[in-house]
């Protein structure tokens, strides 16, 4: 089985070495690139999942990634930000780019690890469990094994997690659930997960689907449902 490839993109070579051999002892076939500048020069639709710094140079790692995920190539790669960056305001603009994951120096090599592991298992799992059926309501059709929404045959562009927590609305159609509920289901338990990720991710698929975000509805105190 080929090994899972990971970029780094880091302009503290010393961290990006660390880095490198720690995940390549775990199993990871692993690049680096000392800026976005470099990074974006490379063949990056070969990765499964690239590690981001922030501030860098003239690209930041933010413009890094919005590239990235509006290149139809790149979008689905897991991008987890590693940057000292760590108030709130930048890890919601992270995750509103499109992250999967935000990780604030100074960091443990045990939770990057860990936490990289996640996000590639979550990865493997959804790809694992494809079914060979179709959810849909009316033109918004997610096809399970493809891993691709279209509204009137338009591909969206979703993360992972926004399509996984699209699926777990849809799949439970009329319900209401909780955020600790869509939590569990779609982020792994050894997560530490902002209570407000939920909700930056519904706002970004909301957005995404257009007229059909009216269908994801807030029941303050209680949760997100999709009603028709």
């Amino acid at each position: 089985m080929a090994k899972q490839k990971i970029l780094v993109v880091d302009d503290e070579e010393s961290l990006c070495e660390i880095l490198k051999f720690n995940l390549s002892v775990e199993g990871y076939d692993v690049d680096v690139a000392y800026s976005a500048e470099n990074a974006l020069n490379m063949n990056l639709a070969r990765y499964s999942l690239i590690l981001l710094d922030v501030m860098m140079g003239d690209i930041s790692g933010f413009k890094m990634a919005q590239f990235l995920k509006n290149n139809p190539e790149t979008s689905k790669i897991p991008i987890i930000f590693c940057t000292a960056k760590g108030d709130e305001n930048d890890i919601v603009v992270g995750l509103n780019i499109g992250a999967d994951d935000y990780i604030t120096k100074p960091f443990s090599l045990r939770e990057v690890i860990a936490r990289v592991k996640t996000v590639l298992r979550r990865t493997a799992s959804t790809d694992d469990s494809a079914s060979h059926h179709i959810l849909s309501f009316n033109t918004l059709i997610i096809n399970l094994e493809k891993k691709v929404c279209t509204i009137d045959g338009k591909t969206v562009n979703f993360t992972k997690t926004e399509l996984e927590i699209l699926v777990l609305l849809l799949e439970n159609k009329g319900k209401i659930l909780s955020r600790d509920k869509i939590l569990t289901c779609v982020w792994e338990d050894d997560v530490i997960v902002l209570g407000r990720t939920v909700d930056v991710n519904i706002t970004r698929m909301r957005k995404k689907l257009g007229s059909y975000g009216k269908h994801i509805i807030t029941r303050q105190g209680y949760g997100y449902g999709f009603e028709e």
